[in-house]
């Protein structure tokens, strides 16, 4: 049609400016730093008394840790936690006040940097605790750490038997501020695991009597009172996603991911689209294509089950998912919100953080982590 191939000459024809600073970014990951806060403060709300520190590792999964913390820190949070003593210097850069934990424990050799740093190890077994022990007696001030203890989840954390080893016999040179354990199953609050690493945990706790009590997640949070302890260490609920499985979600989104149209083209019935030809047109349709692939987070097992939001419709994955495009049946949208050099949204007020996950077959915390670096962070 000559409507139509006028359109895909001008396409063709479009250049970007030569001054790259005003390159128009591929996409753009907005996160509502009000809504970040809002959460946090909801989840303070249901907490049962217990403090909420917040879990920004992985540079608060993907969306900029140092934004983040500050935005956190503004709203009355005091305490953060993180995966590794890289990430917690970093973060000490940006609060300098904040009480920092590092989750993966106390290799040999960083004893002086956690110290240094005023950071908190999380010790998860008893070579640690004599590590840490004797750096805090070489230094000859009084330390403090917490221990993370398993319960059920048989990943980081000293045994039951470690524990009461320990607490038998207390280290002279440190403090156990924390005892605290990881929930396997909360998102799903009827699974056994729940109640049975609940009475471990309390078992635990009675050895420390001492030491804050820390056993909830963000699910757990949200699952009962008794879950809560001293102090709940919540992740995912701040940046929007649904804690818990097939329970309405609470939190509000902080999330948008907005990607931008390359080109628009006019396919016949019966034609295929992408890799492989797993996509046939079985409609005369309209495509956009759009700079998002595997190589920027977003996985193959969208194929065929992911979605986008183009002018408020729902628009199908057209074929394969490739490492820097993505095809979209844009057929039923609006012209102009599928127009080359249009903001599609992978991740909206319509398509959100939990239906994008679901549909790439991941959870929402693997989709946000994994937002490549090509993609604009602004903050709202």
């Amino acid at each position: 049609m000559q409507w139509q191939s006028a359109r895909y000459l001008s396409v063709m024809a479009f250049s970007y400016p030569q001054n790259t600073e005003s390159v128009p970014p591929a996409g753009v990951i907005e996160i509502d730093l009000v809504a970040l806060a809002d959460n946090y403060r909801l989840m303070q709300a249901q907490a049962h008394g217990a403090e909420v520190a917040a879990a920004v590792k992985a540079d608060a999964y993907g969306l900029g840790a140092g934004r983040v913390g500050k935005a956190l820190w503004d709203a009355g949070c005091r305490r953060f936690f993180v995966a590794t003593i890289a990430e917690g210097l970093s973060l000490r850069r940006m609060l300098p006040q904040a009480k920092i934990a590092v989750l993966n424990g106390l290799m040999a050799g960083d004893e002086e940097s956690v110290r240094e740093a005023r950071l908190t190890p999380v010790l998860n077994d008893l070579d640690q605790v004599a590590r840490w022990n004797d750096a805090c007696g070489r230094a000859g001030d009084r330390g403090a750490a917490m221990i993370h203890v398993d319960t059920g989840m048989n990943r980081l954390g000293m045994t039951m038997a470690e524990a009461a080893t320990l607490a038998a016999s207390a280290p002279e040179n440190f403090r156990i501020a924390v005892v605290m354990s990881h929930l396997a199953c909360a998102r799903r609050p009827e699974h056994p695991l729940n109640a049975r690493q609940l009475q471990r945990f309390r078992q635990v706790r009675s050895l420390f009597p001492d030491a804050q009590a820390s056993l909830a997640n963000s699910a757990g949070v949200l699952i009962g009172e008794a879950y809560c302890f001293d102090l709940a260490r919540v992740g995912i609920a701040l940046y929007g996603g649904n804690p818990v499985e097939g329970w309405p979600d609470p939190m509000k989104p902080v999330v948008r991911l907005s990607v931008r149209v390359l080109q628009e083209r006019f396919v016949e019935a019966g034609e295929t689209v992408g890799y492989e030809a797993t996509y046939t047109t079985t409609r005369p349709a309209r495509l956009a294509v759009i700079a998002a692939g595997y190589a920027d987070g977003w996985p193959t097992p969208a194929s065929g089950r992911g979605k986008a939001c183009a002018g408020g419709v729902i628009v199908p994955f057209a074929g394969r998912v490739s490492m820097d495009l993505i095809a979209l049946d844009v057929t039923d949208a609006p012209e102009s919100a599928a127009a080359p050099g249009a903001m599609i949204d992978l991740i909206g007020p319509e398509w959100t953080l939990d239906d994008a996950a679901s549909a790439a077959g991941l959870i929402s915390y693997e989709l946000l982590t994994g937002l490549g670096r090509r993609f604009e962070r602004r903050y709202l």
